[in-house]
C-alpha cells in the first residue's frame, strides 16, 4: 500500500473530503512552510503568523468540497491565505498617517540626511533603519495597498502570480501596484517635507 506522504494533493484531497483525518495532516505538513511564508509576507508577529495559518487550514478543510482541481492545490491554498490576509489587514484599520513624531531618532536622522543629499553611500545599518522606515510607512497604508506592494515590490512576485494569489486581473494588479506606490512615494515625501516628484 502507498504511504500517504507519497499521494498527490488531488489523492490527499479526495481522500480529506472523505474525512479521512491522516490526509488533511499530510496537507497541513505539506502546504505549511507555503502558508507560513505568505503569511509572514503581510504579519512580523510569529503569534499573528501562526493564528492565520491556522485560519486559513481551518477554511481549506471547510472548502474542500469548491476546489475543482482545476489549478494548483497549493496556488488555491496560496488564495485563501492571501485573501485572509488582506481580511485581518481590513480589519485592523491601521491607516493613520505617519509623522514625525513617530519616527524613531535613527528613522529621523536617516530621513533628514537623504531629503538633503542622494550621493549618500548607504550602510547595512542605514539599510535597517530604511526597511524599518518602510515597515511603518505600509503599516499605515490601505489593505489593499500594502497587499500588492508586499507582493509585487519586497515579494517580488510576478503581475500573474500576484492575480493568481488575489483573483485580480493582471490589468488590476498593474494599477493598483502603480497608485501604491504613488501613495507611498507621497506618504514618504510629506514625512521629509519636500514634494514628490
Amino acid at each position: 500500500m502507498e504511504s500517504i506522504a507519497q499521494l498527490s494533493d488531488q489523492e490527499l484531497v479526495d481522500r480529506a473530503r472523505q474525512r479521512e483525518e491522516e490526509a488533511f495532516t499530510e496537507i497541513v505538513r505539506r502546504h505549511s512552510p507555503r502558508i507560513f511564508h505568505t503569511a509572514s509576507r503581510f504579519f512580523r508577529q510569529r503569534s499573528q503568523v501562526e493564528d492565520i495559518a491556522q485560519e486559513v487550514f481551518l477554511k481549506a478543510y471547510t472548502q474542500l468540497g469548491s476546489y475543482e482541481g482545476r489549478g494548483s492545490f497549493e496556488g488555491w491554498l496560496t488564495r485563501i491565505a492571501t485573501n485572509t490576509c488582506l481580511n485581518h489587514l481590513r480589519g485592523s484599520k491601521r491607516r493613520q498617517e505617519a509623522t514625525l513624531a513617530d519616527l524613531t531618532d535613527d528613522e529621523s536622522y536617516w530621513l533628514e540626511r537623504h531629503a538633503r543629499t542622494s550621493d549618500h553611500q548607504p550602510s547595512i545599518e542605514d539599510d535597517l533603519v530604511a526597511a524599518d522606515l518602510a515597515d511603518k510607512l505600509l503599516d499605515r497604508m490601505s489593505p489593499d495597498d500594502r497587499l500588492v506592494l508586499t507582493l509585487v515590490d519586497a515579494g517580488e512576485l510576478s503581475t500573474k502570480e500576484v492575480a493568481a494569489m488575489t483573483g485580480w486581473s493582471e490589468s488590476k494588479v498593474k494599477v493598483r501596484a502603480f497608485r501604491a506606490r504613488a501613495r507611498m512615494r507621497k506618504a514618504m515625501a510629506n514625512l521629509t517635507r519636500v514634494k514628490p516628484q
